[in-house]
């Protein structure tokens, strides 16, 4: 399976919608709560590390 731009794209929005839906559905937290402040901190998150992820890569091939 080749990871271009938009497959990678879809697989880190469904591991977020995972998470999101699991939290509301627990009800550890208010929806809201969840939906402003935890999902958009979980998608700046996993671009950060996503980033890292590619860079580390072309680092590894490199070498």
């Amino acid at each position: 399976m080749e990871f271009d731009l938009p497959v990678t794209v879809v697989a880190l929005l469904i591991i977020v919608a995972i998470g999101t839906a699991g939290l509301i559905g627990m009800g550890a937290m208010a929806t809201s709560t969840v939906l402003m402040m935890v999902a958009p901190s979980m998608l700046v998150f996993g671009l950060i590390a996503l980033f890292i992820g590619v860079k580390h890569g072309e680092y590894r091939a490199t070498r």
